[in-house]
């Protein structure tokens, strides 16, 4: 007989950061994600996190989810198939198709719990890792470019090869800090920016212009996520390769971008994309389109990280420097041991699953109970 679950439990998370981050305009001082532990009959256990963005909206906030998932989700699954992760998606989107999120944290949680029963790690689950170390990206805030240069110099210092710089709509104080960073770093180090739709078409092709002299790998979503075709201009007429990022949301969003001809890069996390068995299935559209894939999500707890280290060692056309740093932006973890991308590189854990225990005294050290 098949092993069916018996037990959902879902836990809200708060998780202070080391400072407080401004990205897109918006700042926060801590995280708010989602823990997910699935148990079956037979005793097996599978864990997962999601991490909804500072930008995020009703009903996709991590409250939200959390809800949908301990009312909703987590009662319909009772009894069903863990291993079946086609089924348990089946199931959690026709019943919050608004909350894809949510969707996501299931689907991980029973990934993880089929693997932990195989003995198998999150990256032989999805047909084999290719690489036998990761590396990640480091980050720069808008910030005056003195402070700019010392954030950059901790990364490169630490071992990091390359870095996002964020920018806004300050063509002057953007391209006065990018230029600050890369004179400090010297040519080695890979530079991309960031500027999370702040910029309309002028703006964007003039900080292209400001910063040519910088070498810059890409420039990450400057316009509007809907503005397809002044990402196209920006990409025809700014001399910077263009990454899309927000504009992709999931597969179908991938193929807009595809036929809009409008990005050399495009970038996703595995909740951007909706799970993990979507993700495989959009890095094979991506490099069938001749896209190569920078992966990751910028905040999130070790769970989710590790998911997407294991996923960003199973292809080369995953662009090297993860954004999945979230475990360098927080104050602890909600694991037995914590995760260290320290050094700006890791080599690929081995599992079962992801490789990670659930610590019961920091989830409720960590509770949200907002």
């Amino acid at each position: 007989m098949t092993a069916t679950i018996t037990k959902v439990e879902v836990f809200s998370v708060a998780m202070p950061l080391v400072g407080t981050f401004t990205s897109g305009g918006m700042s926060k001082s801590a995280t708010k994600c989602v823990v997910i532990r699935i148990t079956d009959s037979d005793g097996a256990i599978g864990i997962s996190s999601i991490d909804p963005s500072t930008r995020a909206t009703s009903p996709n906030t991590a409250p939200e989810l959390a809800a949908a998932m301990r009312d909703i989700v987590g009662p319909a699954l009772i009894g069903q198939d863990a291993g079946n992760a086609n089924r348990i998606y089946e199931i959690a989107s026709k019943l919050v198709p608004e909350q894809p999120g949510a969707c996501v944290g299931m689907e991980l949680a029973c990934i993880e719990l089929t693997c932990q029963r195989l003995g198998i790690a999150v990256h032989d689950y999805v047909g084999g890792a290719v690489l036998d170390k990761v590396k990640f990206n480091g980050w720069v805030g808008e910030l005056p470019p003195e402070d700019a240069v010392a954030e950059a110099l901790k990364f490169t210092d630490a071992g990091f090869e390359s870095m996002k710089i964020k920018v806004g709509n300050d063509v002057d104080k953007d391209s006065a800090r990018v230029m600050a960073v890369r004179d400090a770093v010297g040519p080695d180090v890979q530079l991309r920016m960031d500027a999370n739709q702040q910029c309309n078409v002028e703006q964007a092709l003039a900080l292209c212009h400001a910063v040519k002299s910088c070498n810059m790998q890409l420039f990450e979503q400057p316009t509007p996520k809907d503005d397809l075709e002044g990402l196209a201009q920006v990409r025809r007429d700014g001399g910077v390769p263009i990454m899309a990022d927000e504009s992709i949301s999931d597969h179908a969003s991938l193929i807009r971008v595809i036929k809009a001809d409008c990005a050399d890069y495009i970038k996703f996390g595995i909740k951007q994309a909706g799970g993990l068995l979507p993700s495989v299935k959009m890095l094979a559209t991506a490099e069938a389109a001749g896209l190569p894939v920078v992966l990751g999500h910028g905040f999130g707890l070790d769970l989710s990280t590790m998911a997407e280290i294991m996923l960003g060692a199973t292809s080369h056309n995953i662009v090297p420097g993860l954004e999945c740093v979230g475990p360098l932006k927080v104050v602890d973890t909600v694991a037995t041991t914590r995760l260290d991308i320290s050094a700006g590189s890791i080599d690929l854990p081995s599992g079962p699953g992801l490789g990670i225990a659930l610590d019961e005294d920091k989830l409720a050290k960590y509770a949200d109970n907002a």
